[in-house]
């Protein structure tokens, strides 16, 4: 049974929906009332995802198959019309992380992350809006923190969600006219198998070392931890609702605070640190 019934009689697309945050993201909304169409790249991952949400009372089936497709998302709308009759909310989920400056980093994986990251994007929103309009409903991407503030050594994953950012402001502006809401999400270090991975490759390949990484990773959150997919989960289901009304265009960092400090360290003794 749905834990509230924020989202009764709606229908969700979540892209990227069997793994990581896009998971988070599925359940929760099953969770408060949606039905929801569950998308991913492997057959596997998303009927595990849809029996999670069926065994916890829940309503949701899936699909698979490659983002940067466009036969992908118009299968996965044509199948949210056929289960649910309905179409009332698309959060795009699906990405890829892939390192380097852009010396290093080759015009085919360039284009690998902005196929799956920009392009898939684009493909599910052009194919979910016409059902999304007609109930007035909303988007959300998933976008990053990276979007706005750059580690080093990730010029195209950054770029492709400085894309998705203006995207949503884009299409914010255009929808607006249809009572549909867009906004972007920008998460900072979650616990996902793609953070997970990024972990393994940074520690002594012992999933002690992993775990150790990812708490120091964490340390650089004010709160003192990387957060869940679940926690995104939530606010997505906010942004997704009717008490999320007047909330259009706008980029909602659920980060632990992590943009919100400056880098620049403060002796010990008390003196002052340079002004910015």
């Amino acid at each position: 049974m749905a834990e509230h019934e924020a989202h009764a009689g709606k229908a969700a697309l979540v892209t990227g929906g069997s793994q990581g945050i896009g998971q988070g993201i599925a359940l929760t909304l099953a969770r408060h009332g949606a039905s929801v169409v569950v998308h991913g790249l492997t057959s596997d991952f998303v009927e595990d995802t849809v029996r999670m949400i069926r065994d916890a009372g829940g309503r949701a089936v899936g699909i698979a198959g490659a983002i940067q497709e466009e036969e992908t998302s118009r299968a996965a709308v044509e199948l949210a019309l056929a289960e649910y009759g309905r179409l009332d909310i698309l959060v795009t989920a699906a990405g890829i992380q892939r390192f380097g400056d852009v010396v290093s980093t080759t015009p085919a994986v360039w284009d690998e992350v902005f196929d799956v990251n920009v392009r898939g994007v684009y493909f599910a929103a052009h194919h979910a809006l016409p059902a999304i309009r007609q109930v007035g409903g909303s988007v959300t991407m998933i976008s990053s923190v990276q979007g706005v503030a750059n580690e080093n050594q990730v010029a195209a994953y950054a770029a492709s969600k400085g894309a998705l950012n203006a995207l949503t402001r884009g299409m914010a502006i255009d929808e607006g006219a249809f009572g549909v809401r867009v906004n972007a999400v920008l998460p900072g270090s979650v616990d996902t198998p793609m953070l997970r991975r990024s972990a393994s490759q940074a520690s002594d390949g012992t999933q002690e070392g992993e775990d150790a990484v990812v708490r120091l990773w964490g340390t650089s959150h004010p709160l003192g931890r990387v957060g869940t997919p679940a926690e995104v989960g939530e606010v997505v289901s906010f942004l997704a609702s009717s008490a999320a009304g007047f909330v259009t265009g706008a980029e909602i960092r659920v980060d632990g605070g992590l943009l919100t400090r400056i880098a620049t360290p403060i002796p010990d003794h008390g003196s002052s640190a340079p002004s910015t």
